[in-house]
């Protein structure tokens, strides 16, 4: 019979291996935390309309938004004073749309950050104090309260017949400027299931997920149901204990697989190209035929003493180039990235040929990748 602990070490000895498998050199992997997130963790969305006073001139002007003079008249009107029958000239307000992020488990009392942005015609936000504003949810419900002093990261200033601005004074933030009232519950502790979302879907890297986790936990519990998702069912010595497991499931380190993807951006003339594209054997050739045209003004006089006339004309000079050292170069089948730029570099191509060139080479049928054209 084997000895128990030299039992235990062959078993230990096994499940670094099967782990080794799974979990990728640490140079080139990526936590399962950094690729994917776990569903109903996440971020909720606050929105509000509010009023920003003290601006120094920069305000809106009331007499053509419509919507800030009755703002201003109803928040004079809930605090006792009747602003109705009077003239309302002031350029120190604005009307504004106030935003934040309201974070996962986030409780009462706790403060975020809010940004503020102007809505009407107002110039400037700088010195501008946010007054109370309700920020809601998408089921209308008030979820957190925003004020205080706006800090903007931009600058203006003008004068008669010239201005400058830095940055964009038209928005601001406010540093911890709501304070949470209402809580979205979600009890953690009471899953059942685990759902793991990858951010980039994959059929392979959701395998890998998988496998890394089922690795971990020594049974299967986690099983990979679409290219995107991974169910993990929470084994029974972690029930009642969900953070232990995700703690220990986010830290866990995978290879994610790559596509073999060109992603273009004509109207920049940027090129992103992944490093598991290949192409076959081909040859390439790159030339611009450039034709300038020059003109160039004379002036036209009569000889002496005589009845011509004096008129101005032109001559034109034209400069035909059909870029002669254009040489022709032979790439091989399936190089590598770092071949293709290389070889790319040698016909000294721009951004633009880029483009022209690898659209060129996948409408031949010799570029074994995906373009994507952004």
């Amino acid at each position: 019979m084997i000895h128990v602990k030299a039992m235990k070490s062959i078993v230990s000895v096994m499940f670094f291996v099967v782990c080794s498998l799974f979990v990728c050199d640490a140079n080139a992997a990526s936590r399962i935390k950094d690729i994917a997130d776990f569903e109903g963790i996440r971020d909720n969305q606050l929105v509000g309309y509010g009023l920003v006073v003290g601006l120094n001139g920069t305000g809106d002007n009331i007499k053509s938004v419509d919507f800030t003079r009755e703002s201003l008249i109803s928040m004079l009107d809930k605090i006792g004073i009747n602003a109705r029958g009077g003239q309302i000239k002031s350029k120190n307000i604005a009307a504004v749309m106030v935003t934040a992020n309201l974070p996962p488990f986030s409780r009462q009392g706790s403060r975020i950050d809010v940004m503020v942005s102007a809505l009407g015609d107002a110039k400037n936000l700088q010195g501008g104090t946010l007054l109370v504003t309700p920020l809601v949810g998408a089921d209308g419900a008030v979820y957190a309260v925003a004020q205080g002093q706006i800090a903007v990261g931009a600058m203006a200033a003008r004068g008669a017949n010239q201005s400058v601005s830095k940055g964009v004074p038209t928005s601001g933030r406010i540093p911890s400027g709501a304070i949470i009232e209402n809580e979205i519950p979600f009890e953690l502790e009471s899953l059942k299931t685990i759902t793991i979302a990858l951010r980039n879907p994959d059929f392979t890297t959701a395998r890998r997920v998988s496998d890394a986790v089922n690795a971990m936990l020594g049974t299967v519990a986690a099983k990979a149901i679409d290219p995107a998702t991974v169910e993990l069912d929470i084994p029974a010595k972690y029930r009642g204990k969900v953070v232990d497991l995700m703690t220990k499931v986010e830290q866990l380190q995978i290879q994610p697989d790559q596509m073999a993807k060109v992603v273009i951006d004509e109207s920049s003339g940027i090129v992103v190209i992944g490093k598991e594209v290949k192409i076959n054997r081909l040859a390439i050739a790159q030339g611009n035929l450039t034709i300038k045209i020059t003109e160039v003004p004379l002036v036209s006089q009569p000889l002496p003493f005589t009845n011509g006339e004096t008129f101005a004309t032109t001559t034109t000079l034209i400069d035909v180039d059909e870029d002669k050292d254009a040489k022709l170069t032979v790439l091989d089948t399936g190089i590598s990235l770092q071949d293709l730029v290389d070889g790319l570099n040698s016909l000294g191509v721009t951004p633009r040929d880029l483009i022209s060139i690898l659209q060129a080479i996948k409408a031949s049928g010799a570029l074994q990748a995906e373009i994507e054209v952004i």
